[in-house]
Protein backbone atom coordinates (compact mmCIF):
# COMPACT_ATOMS: atom_id res chain seq x y z
CA UNK A 1 0.00 0.00 0.00
CA UNK A 2 2.76 2.44 0.92
CA UNK A 3 4.95 1.47 -2.03
CA UNK A 4 2.39 2.84 -4.50
CA UNK A 5 2.23 6.16 -2.64
CA UNK A 6 6.00 6.37 -2.36
CA UNK A 7 6.27 5.57 -6.06
CA UNK A 8 3.97 8.49 -6.94
CA UNK A 9 5.98 10.86 -4.72
CA UNK A 10 9.27 9.72 -6.28
CA UNK A 11 7.90 10.02 -9.83
CA UNK A 12 6.69 13.55 -9.05
CA UNK A 13 10.05 14.60 -7.57
CA UNK A 14 11.98 13.27 -10.56
CA UNK A 15 9.47 14.65 -13.07
CA UNK A 16 9.34 18.22 -11.72
CA UNK A 17 13.13 18.34 -11.39
CA UNK A 18 13.54 17.22 -15.01
CA UNK A 19 10.87 19.71 -16.18
CA UNK A 20 12.52 22.65 -14.43
CA UNK A 21 16.04 21.75 -15.60
CA UNK A 22 14.87 21.80 -19.24
CA UNK A 23 14.81 25.61 -19.17
CA UNK A 24 18.61 25.83 -18.91
CA UNK A 25 18.97 26.37 -22.67
CA UNK A 26 17.04 29.65 -22.52
CA UNK A 27 19.31 31.12 -19.82
CA UNK A 28 21.82 33.30 -21.67
CA UNK A 29 21.92 36.49 -19.56
CA UNK A 30 20.99 37.90 -16.15
CA UNK A 31 17.75 39.20 -17.70
CA UNK A 32 16.85 35.61 -18.59
CA UNK A 33 18.02 34.14 -15.27
CA UNK A 34 16.39 36.70 -12.95
CA UNK A 35 13.39 37.99 -15.00
CA UNK A 36 12.65 35.06 -17.30
CA UNK A 37 13.39 37.34 -20.27
CA UNK A 38 10.08 39.12 -19.40
CA UNK A 39 8.24 36.63 -21.59
CA UNK A 40 5.90 34.89 -19.12
CA UNK A 41 2.13 35.55 -19.59
CA UNK A 42 0.25 37.34 -16.80
CA UNK A 43 -1.79 34.29 -15.78
CA UNK A 44 1.37 32.21 -15.25
CA UNK A 45 2.85 35.01 -13.12
CA UNK A 46 -0.41 35.16 -11.14
CA UNK A 47 -0.20 31.46 -10.31
CA UNK A 48 3.49 31.85 -9.52
CA UNK A 49 2.65 34.68 -7.08
CA UNK A 50 0.14 32.39 -5.37
CA UNK A 51 2.68 29.57 -5.17
CA UNK A 52 5.26 31.88 -3.62
CA UNK A 53 2.64 33.29 -1.25
CA UNK A 54 1.43 29.86 -0.20
CA UNK A 55 4.25 27.47 0.71
CA UNK A 56 4.03 24.42 2.94
CA UNK A 57 3.23 26.73 5.87
CA UNK A 58 -0.19 27.40 4.35
CA UNK A 59 -0.92 23.79 3.54
CA UNK A 60 -0.05 22.33 6.93
CA UNK A 61 -0.49 25.43 9.10
CA UNK A 62 -3.85 26.79 7.90
CA UNK A 63 -5.90 23.64 8.69
CA UNK A 64 -4.32 23.69 12.16
CA UNK A 65 -5.55 27.28 12.68
CA UNK A 66 -9.16 26.35 11.83
CA UNK A 67 -8.90 23.15 13.90
CA UNK A 68 -7.97 25.17 16.99
CA UNK A 69 -10.10 28.24 16.19
CA UNK A 70 -12.38 29.21 13.29
CA UNK A 71 -12.27 30.86 9.84
CA UNK A 72 -11.06 34.17 11.28
CA UNK A 73 -7.82 34.04 9.27
CA UNK A 74 -9.88 35.06 6.20
CA UNK A 75 -10.08 38.56 7.69
CA UNK A 76 -6.34 38.85 6.99
CA UNK A 77 -6.94 37.65 3.41
CA UNK A 78 -9.43 40.50 2.84
CA UNK A 79 -6.60 42.81 3.85
CA UNK A 80 -4.52 41.20 1.09
CA UNK A 81 -6.97 42.60 -1.49
CA UNK A 82 -6.71 46.14 -0.14
CA UNK A 83 -2.92 45.81 -0.32
CA UNK A 84 -3.06 44.96 -4.01
CA UNK A 85 -4.93 48.21 -4.66
CA UNK A 86 -2.19 50.14 -2.84
CA UNK A 87 0.65 48.33 -4.66
CA UNK A 88 -0.87 48.79 -8.12
CA UNK A 89 -1.43 52.52 -7.62
CA UNK A 90 1.51 53.59 -5.42
CA UNK A 91 4.46 51.29 -6.14
CA UNK A 92 3.95 49.49 -9.46
CA UNK A 93 4.25 52.61 -11.70
CA UNK A 94 7.71 53.30 -10.23
CA UNK A 95 8.93 49.78 -10.95
CA UNK A 96 8.16 50.10 -14.65
CA UNK A 97 10.07 53.33 -15.19
CA UNK A 98 13.05 51.79 -16.93
CA UNK A 99 14.16 48.18 -16.54
CA UNK A 100 14.79 47.04 -12.98
CA UNK A 101 16.02 43.69 -11.74
CA UNK A 102 15.32 44.19 -8.02
CA UNK A 103 13.01 46.27 -5.86
CA UNK A 104 15.97 47.98 -4.22
CA UNK A 105 17.14 49.72 -7.38
CA UNK A 106 14.15 52.03 -6.82
CA UNK A 107 15.50 52.90 -3.38
CA UNK A 108 18.92 53.79 -4.81
CA UNK A 109 17.32 56.14 -7.35
CA UNK A 110 15.53 57.93 -4.54
CA UNK A 111 17.91 57.78 -1.56
CA UNK A 112 21.30 56.55 -2.70
CA UNK A 113 23.51 53.49 -2.60
CA UNK A 114 23.77 53.06 1.19
CA UNK A 115 20.00 52.87 1.63
CA UNK A 116 19.77 50.43 -1.26
CA UNK A 117 22.29 48.16 0.45
CA UNK A 118 20.48 48.40 3.80
CA UNK A 119 17.07 47.55 2.32
CA UNK A 120 18.59 44.73 0.27
CA UNK A 121 20.39 43.37 3.34
CA UNK A 122 17.10 43.55 5.31
CA UNK A 123 15.45 41.47 2.60
CA UNK A 124 18.26 38.88 2.65
CA UNK A 125 17.97 38.49 6.43
CA UNK A 126 14.16 38.41 6.31
CA UNK A 127 13.88 35.90 3.51
CA UNK A 128 16.60 33.62 4.89
CA UNK A 129 14.94 33.44 8.33
CA UNK A 130 11.37 33.10 7.03
CA UNK A 131 12.38 30.54 4.41
CA UNK A 132 14.22 28.56 7.08
CA UNK A 133 10.86 28.02 8.82
CA UNK A 134 9.37 26.86 5.53
CA UNK A 135 12.24 24.46 4.93
CA UNK A 136 11.62 22.94 8.36
CA UNK A 137 7.91 22.62 7.50
CA UNK A 138 8.94 20.41 4.58
CA UNK A 139 10.73 18.06 6.95
CA UNK A 140 7.50 17.55 8.93
CA UNK A 141 5.78 16.13 5.85
CA UNK A 142 8.70 14.03 4.63
CA UNK A 143 9.33 12.74 8.14
CA UNK A 144 5.73 11.42 8.28
CA UNK A 145 5.97 9.81 4.84
CA UNK A 146 9.47 8.35 4.87
CA UNK A 147 10.07 8.14 8.60
CA UNK A 148 13.37 9.93 8.09
CA UNK A 149 15.01 12.37 10.46
CA UNK A 150 14.72 16.11 10.00
CA UNK A 151 18.20 16.49 8.52
CA UNK A 152 17.69 13.86 5.80
CA UNK A 153 14.19 15.15 5.01
CA UNK A 154 15.44 18.70 4.44
CA UNK A 155 18.37 17.46 2.34
CA UNK A 156 16.17 15.51 -0.11
CA UNK A 157 13.90 18.42 -1.09
CA UNK A 158 16.64 21.02 -0.91
CA UNK A 159 18.90 19.07 -3.26
CA UNK A 160 16.26 18.52 -5.94
CA UNK A 161 14.92 22.10 -5.82
CA UNK A 162 18.38 23.60 -5.98
CA UNK A 163 19.15 21.54 -9.09
CA UNK A 164 16.36 22.88 -11.29
CA UNK A 165 16.58 26.43 -9.89
CA UNK A 166 20.33 26.42 -10.55
CA UNK A 167 19.75 25.25 -14.11
CA UNK A 168 16.58 27.04 -15.23
CA UNK A 169 16.51 30.34 -13.32
CA UNK A 170 13.32 32.42 -13.09
CA UNK A 171 11.74 30.78 -16.14
CA UNK A 172 11.96 27.39 -14.41
CA UNK A 173 10.63 28.92 -11.19
CA UNK A 174 7.52 30.40 -12.85
CA UNK A 175 6.56 27.37 -14.92
CA UNK A 176 7.24 24.79 -12.22
CA UNK A 177 5.13 27.01 -9.93
CA UNK A 178 2.22 26.71 -12.37
CA UNK A 179 2.46 22.91 -12.46
CA UNK A 180 2.95 22.61 -8.72
CA UNK A 181 0.07 24.92 -7.85
CA UNK A 182 -2.38 22.96 -9.99
CA UNK A 183 -1.15 19.80 -8.29
CA UNK A 184 -1.47 20.95 -4.69
CA UNK A 185 -4.91 22.53 -5.17
CA UNK A 186 -6.08 19.31 -6.83
CA UNK A 187 -4.65 17.36 -3.90
CA UNK A 188 -6.47 19.58 -1.41
CA UNK A 189 -9.82 19.17 -3.19
CA UNK A 190 -9.39 15.40 -3.33
CA UNK A 191 -8.48 15.20 0.37
CA UNK A 192 -11.45 17.42 1.32
CA UNK A 193 -13.91 15.01 -0.27
CA UNK A 194 -12.11 12.05 1.27
CA UNK A 195 -12.25 13.52 4.78
CA UNK A 196 -15.99 13.95 4.25
CA UNK A 197 -16.28 10.21 3.51
CA UNK A 198 -14.76 9.41 6.91
CA UNK A 199 -17.24 11.52 8.89
CA UNK A 200 -20.44 9.63 9.85
CA UNK A 201 -23.36 11.74 8.69
CA UNK A 202 -21.30 13.57 6.03
CA UNK A 203 -21.66 17.30 5.44
CA UNK A 204 -24.84 17.76 7.58
CA UNK A 205 -22.86 16.46 10.57
CA UNK A 206 -19.94 18.78 9.75
CA UNK A 207 -22.29 21.76 9.50
CA UNK A 208 -24.16 20.96 12.71
CA UNK A 209 -21.14 20.27 14.90
CA UNK A 210 -18.91 23.00 13.46
CA UNK A 211 -21.70 25.61 13.68
CA UNK A 212 -22.38 24.68 17.31
CA UNK A 213 -18.68 25.24 18.05
CA UNK A 214 -18.59 28.56 16.08
CA UNK A 215 -16.05 27.06 13.66
CA UNK A 216 -17.55 28.88 10.66
CA UNK A 217 -17.25 32.31 12.24
CA UNK A 218 -15.21 34.68 10.03
CA UNK A 219 -15.62 38.21 11.39
CA UNK A 220 -14.73 39.48 14.84
CA UNK A 221 -15.54 43.19 15.24
CA UNK A 222 -14.51 43.26 18.91
CA UNK A 223 -12.71 46.43 20.02
CA UNK A 224 -12.46 46.55 23.83
CA UNK A 225 -9.62 48.14 25.85
CA UNK A 226 -6.49 49.01 23.83
CA UNK A 227 -4.20 46.32 25.33
CA UNK A 228 -6.75 43.64 24.51
CA UNK A 229 -7.50 45.20 21.10
CA UNK A 230 -3.88 44.93 19.97
CA UNK A 231 -3.27 41.51 21.52
CA UNK A 232 -6.08 39.76 19.59
CA UNK A 233 -4.59 38.23 16.45
CA UNK A 234 -7.60 37.63 14.21
CA UNK A 235 -10.09 40.50 14.37
CA UNK A 236 -11.64 42.43 11.50
CA UNK A 237 -9.47 45.46 12.27
CA UNK A 238 -6.24 43.49 12.62
CA UNK A 239 -7.10 41.52 9.50
CA UNK A 240 -7.95 44.45 7.21
CA UNK A 241 -5.22 46.82 8.41
CA UNK A 242 -2.63 44.22 9.36
CA UNK A 243 -3.23 42.12 6.26
CA UNK A 244 -3.04 45.21 4.06
CA UNK A 245 0.28 46.39 5.50
CA UNK A 246 1.71 42.86 5.56
CA UNK A 247 0.94 42.22 1.89
CA UNK A 248 1.90 45.72 0.73
CA UNK A 249 5.30 45.00 2.28
CA UNK A 250 5.65 41.42 1.03
CA UNK A 251 4.33 41.98 -2.51
CA UNK A 252 5.44 45.57 -2.95
CA UNK A 253 8.91 45.73 -1.36
CA UNK A 254 10.24 42.18 -1.03
CA UNK A 255 12.26 40.86 -3.95
CA UNK A 256 10.60 37.43 -3.74
CA UNK A 257 7.34 38.94 -5.06
CA UNK A 258 8.53 42.08 -6.83
CA UNK A 259 10.75 39.92 -9.03
CA UNK A 260 7.61 38.24 -10.41
CA UNK A 261 5.91 41.58 -11.04
CA UNK A 262 9.03 42.80 -12.87
CA UNK A 263 9.03 39.65 -15.01
CA UNK A 264 5.71 40.64 -16.63
CA UNK A 265 5.66 41.96 -20.21
CA UNK A 266 4.12 45.29 -19.18
CA UNK A 267 2.75 47.24 -16.23
CA UNK A 268 -0.81 46.28 -17.25
CA UNK A 269 -0.02 42.56 -17.28
CA UNK A 270 1.79 42.91 -13.95
CA UNK A 271 -1.31 44.53 -12.43
CA UNK A 272 -3.57 41.82 -13.90
CA UNK A 273 -1.35 39.11 -12.40
CA UNK A 274 -1.46 40.82 -9.01
CA UNK A 275 -5.27 41.00 -8.79
CA UNK A 276 -5.88 37.58 -10.33
CA UNK A 277 -3.60 36.08 -7.70
CA UNK A 278 -5.90 37.37 -4.93
CA UNK A 279 -8.91 35.49 -6.32
CA UNK A 280 -6.88 32.28 -6.27
CA UNK A 281 -5.36 32.92 -2.84
CA UNK A 282 -8.77 33.63 -1.27
CA UNK A 283 -10.18 30.41 -2.71
CA UNK A 284 -7.14 28.50 -1.57
CA UNK A 285 -7.13 29.74 2.03
CA UNK A 286 -10.87 29.05 2.26
CA UNK A 287 -10.25 25.50 1.06
CA UNK A 288 -7.55 24.75 3.63
CA UNK A 289 -9.49 26.38 6.47
CA UNK A 290 -12.55 24.24 5.67
CA UNK A 291 -10.28 21.18 5.67
CA UNK A 292 -9.22 22.18 9.20
CA UNK A 293 -12.85 22.48 10.32
CA UNK A 294 -13.65 19.07 8.84
CA UNK A 295 -10.67 17.51 10.60
CA UNK A 296 -11.96 19.00 13.86
CA UNK A 297 -15.32 17.30 13.27
CA UNK A 298 -13.61 14.05 12.26
CA UNK A 299 -11.54 13.82 15.45
CA UNK A 300 -14.50 14.89 17.59
CA UNK A 301 -16.95 12.37 16.11
CA UNK A 302 -14.54 9.43 15.92
CA UNK A 303 -12.84 10.14 19.24
CA UNK A 304 -9.37 9.68 17.76
CA UNK A 305 -6.74 11.92 19.36
CA UNK A 306 -5.35 14.67 17.14
CA UNK A 307 -1.61 14.38 16.40
CA UNK A 308 0.80 16.74 18.12
CA UNK A 309 2.08 19.26 17.28
CA UNK A 310 -0.98 20.60 15.43
CA UNK A 311 1.05 21.19 12.25
CA UNK A 312 1.06 17.38 11.76
CA UNK A 313 -2.75 17.31 11.62
CA UNK A 314 -3.36 17.46 7.86
CA UNK A 315 -0.35 15.47 6.57
CA UNK A 316 -0.98 12.81 9.23
CA UNK A 317 -4.59 12.33 8.10
CA UNK A 318 -3.51 12.16 4.46
CA UNK A 319 -0.95 9.47 5.11
CA UNK A 320 -3.09 7.41 7.51
CA UNK A 321 -6.54 7.52 5.96
CA UNK A 322 -6.39 8.26 2.24
CA UNK A 323 -6.40 5.20 -0.06
CA UNK A 324 -3.29 4.00 -1.93
CA UNK A 325 -2.38 6.33 -4.76
CA UNK A 326 -4.52 9.19 -3.49
CA UNK A 327 -2.30 9.64 -0.42
CA UNK A 328 0.75 9.71 -2.67
CA UNK A 329 -0.90 12.36 -4.88
CA UNK A 330 -1.72 14.61 -1.93
CA UNK A 331 1.71 14.22 -0.32
CA UNK A 332 3.29 15.04 -3.69
CA UNK A 333 1.07 18.13 -3.83
CA UNK A 334 2.30 19.30 -0.42
CA UNK A 335 5.90 18.83 -1.55
CA UNK A 336 5.02 20.75 -4.73
CA UNK A 337 4.12 23.83 -2.68
CA UNK A 338 7.33 23.48 -0.71
CA UNK A 339 9.52 23.22 -3.78
CA UNK A 340 7.86 26.08 -5.63
CA UNK A 341 8.39 28.44 -2.71
CA UNK A 342 11.93 27.31 -2.07
CA UNK A 343 12.94 27.74 -5.71
CA UNK A 344 11.50 31.27 -5.73
CA UNK A 345 13.38 32.17 -2.56
CA UNK A 346 16.69 30.86 -3.91
CA UNK A 347 16.35 32.83 -7.14
CA UNK A 348 15.35 36.07 -5.38
CA UNK A 349 18.15 35.76 -2.81
CA UNK A 350 20.64 35.19 -5.63
CA UNK A 351 19.31 38.13 -7.67
CA UNK A 352 19.58 40.53 -4.72
CA UNK A 353 23.09 39.30 -3.86
CA UNK A 354 24.37 39.82 -7.41
CA UNK A 355 22.39 42.89 -8.56
CA UNK A 356 22.35 44.89 -5.31
CA UNK A 357 25.76 43.99 -3.90
CA UNK A 358 28.26 42.29 -6.22
CA UNK A 359 27.56 44.07 -9.51
CA UNK A 360 27.66 47.65 -8.10
CA UNK A 361 30.91 46.84 -6.26
CA UNK A 362 32.42 45.35 -9.43
CA UNK A 363 31.43 48.45 -11.42
CA UNK A 364 33.06 50.71 -8.79
CA UNK A 365 36.31 48.76 -8.86
CA UNK A 366 36.39 48.85 -12.66
CA UNK A 367 36.01 45.08 -13.08
CA UNK A 368 34.36 44.29 -16.43
CA UNK A 369 32.50 40.99 -16.65
CA UNK A 370 30.59 39.35 -19.46
CA UNK A 371 26.97 38.19 -19.18
CA UNK A 372 28.23 34.60 -19.14
CA UNK A 373 30.49 35.42 -16.19
CA UNK A 374 27.65 37.05 -14.24
CA UNK A 375 25.43 34.07 -15.03
CA UNK A 376 27.99 31.73 -13.47
CA UNK A 377 28.13 33.95 -10.38
CA UNK A 378 24.32 33.96 -10.16
CA UNK A 379 24.31 30.16 -10.14
CA UNK A 380 27.05 30.10 -7.50
CA UNK A 381 24.99 32.48 -5.34
CA UNK A 382 22.03 30.09 -5.68
CA UNK A 383 24.15 27.26 -4.25
CA UNK A 384 25.46 29.44 -1.43
CA UNK A 385 21.98 30.46 -0.32
CA UNK A 386 20.82 26.84 -0.48
CA UNK A 387 23.48 25.99 2.11
CA UNK A 388 22.38 28.91 4.32
CA UNK A 389 18.70 27.90 4.16
CA UNK A 390 19.60 24.30 4.96
CA UNK A 391 21.27 25.42 8.19
CA UNK A 392 18.47 27.79 9.22
CA UNK A 393 15.86 25.14 8.39
CA UNK A 394 17.49 22.72 10.79
CA UNK A 395 17.48 25.33 13.60
CA UNK A 396 13.86 26.39 12.89
CA UNK A 397 12.46 23.26 14.55
CA UNK A 398 12.83 25.15 17.86
CA UNK A 399 10.70 28.16 16.83
CA UNK A 400 7.11 27.00 17.46
CA UNK A 401 4.04 26.58 15.16
CA UNK A 402 5.28 26.97 11.59
CA UNK A 403 2.67 29.28 10.03
CA UNK A 404 2.68 31.91 12.75
CA UNK A 405 6.46 31.58 13.26
CA UNK A 406 7.05 32.35 9.59
CA UNK A 407 4.63 35.26 9.50
CA UNK A 408 5.84 36.84 12.75
CA UNK A 409 9.51 36.66 11.69
CA UNK A 410 8.67 38.33 8.38
CA UNK A 411 6.49 40.95 10.04
CA UNK A 412 9.31 42.22 12.27
CA UNK A 413 11.39 43.34 9.26
CA UNK A 414 8.63 44.17 6.77
CA UNK A 415 7.65 47.40 8.55
CA UNK A 416 11.01 49.12 8.08
CA UNK A 417 11.11 48.01 4.44
CA UNK A 418 7.64 49.29 3.63
CA UNK A 419 8.18 52.48 5.64
CA UNK A 420 11.27 53.49 3.67
CA UNK A 421 9.60 52.67 0.33
CA UNK A 422 6.61 54.86 1.24
CA UNK A 423 8.98 57.58 2.41
CA UNK A 424 10.57 57.45 -1.02
CA UNK A 425 7.46 57.47 -3.21
CA UNK A 426 5.12 59.64 -1.11
CA UNK A 427 7.51 62.44 -0.07
CA UNK A 428 10.17 64.55 -1.75
CA UNK A 429 11.53 66.03 1.47
CA UNK A 430 13.39 63.04 2.96
CA UNK A 431 16.97 62.29 1.92
CA UNK A 432 19.35 59.38 2.53
CA UNK A 433 20.17 60.19 6.17
CA UNK A 434 16.48 60.53 7.06
CA UNK A 435 15.68 57.22 5.34
CA UNK A 436 18.46 55.42 7.21
CA UNK A 437 17.33 56.92 10.52
CA UNK A 438 13.76 55.82 9.80
CA UNK A 439 14.78 52.25 9.01
CA UNK A 440 16.89 51.92 12.15
CA UNK A 441 14.04 53.32 14.28
CA UNK A 442 11.54 50.94 12.64
CA UNK A 443 13.71 47.86 13.26
CA UNK A 444 14.42 48.91 16.86
CA UNK A 445 10.71 49.51 17.50
CA UNK A 446 9.73 46.11 16.17
CA UNK A 447 12.39 44.24 18.12
CA UNK A 448 11.02 45.88 21.27
CA UNK A 449 7.39 45.12 20.31
CA UNK A 450 8.15 41.44 19.64
CA UNK A 451 10.23 40.86 22.76
CA UNK A 452 8.50 42.97 25.39
CA UNK A 453 4.81 43.35 24.46
CA UNK A 454 1.81 41.09 23.87
CA UNK A 455 0.84 42.84 20.61
CA UNK A 456 -0.34 40.32 17.99
CA UNK A 457 1.86 39.74 14.92
CA UNK A 458 -0.92 41.02 12.64
CA UNK A 459 -0.14 44.56 13.86
CA UNK A 460 3.65 44.31 13.45
CA UNK A 461 3.99 45.67 9.91
CA UNK A 462 1.66 48.61 10.51
CA UNK A 463 3.57 49.63 13.65
CA UNK A 464 6.98 49.17 12.01
CA UNK A 465 5.90 51.09 8.91
CA UNK A 466 4.56 54.00 10.96
CA UNK A 467 7.72 54.15 13.11
CA UNK A 468 9.95 54.15 10.02
CA UNK A 469 7.90 56.63 7.98
CA UNK A 470 7.33 59.23 10.69
CA UNK A 471 10.86 59.01 12.10
CA UNK A 472 12.21 59.50 8.58
CA UNK A 473 9.85 62.41 8.03
CA UNK A 474 10.92 64.04 11.32
CA UNK A 475 14.60 63.43 10.57
CA UNK A 476 14.15 65.08 7.18
CA UNK A 477 13.41 68.40 8.94
CA UNK A 478 16.88 68.37 10.54
CA UNK A 479 18.40 67.10 7.30
CA UNK A 480 16.99 70.05 5.38
CA UNK A 481 18.30 72.49 8.02
CA UNK A 482 21.81 71.03 7.51
CA UNK A 483 21.53 71.53 3.75
CA UNK A 484 20.55 75.19 4.12
CA UNK A 485 23.05 75.95 6.90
Amino acid sequence: MRWLDLGIVVVYLIGITWFGARFRKSQKSLRDYFLGGRQAPWWAIALSIVSAETSTLTIIGTPALAFAGNLGFLQVVFGYLLARVVISTVLLPHYFRGEMYTAYELIERRFGERTRRLTAASFLALRALAEGVRVFAISIVIGIVLGTGELASIAVIMGLTVFYTFEGGMTAVIWTDVVQMVLYVTGAVVSLFWILQHIPGGWPEVWALASASAKFQIFDFHIGPLPEFFSRTYTFWAGILGGCFLTTASHGTEQLMVQRLLAARSKGESRAALFASWVVIFTQFSLFLVIGVMLYVFHTVTGTPAPQPADRLYPDFVWRYLPPGVAGLVVASILAAAMSNLSAALNSLASTSIMDFYKPLAAKSGVARSDASYLRLARAATLLWAAVLFGIGYLARLWGPVLEAGLSIASVIYGSLLGVFLLGVLTRRAGEKAALAGMIAGLATMLYVKQFTSIAWTWYVLIGTAATFFTGLAASLFENKERHA
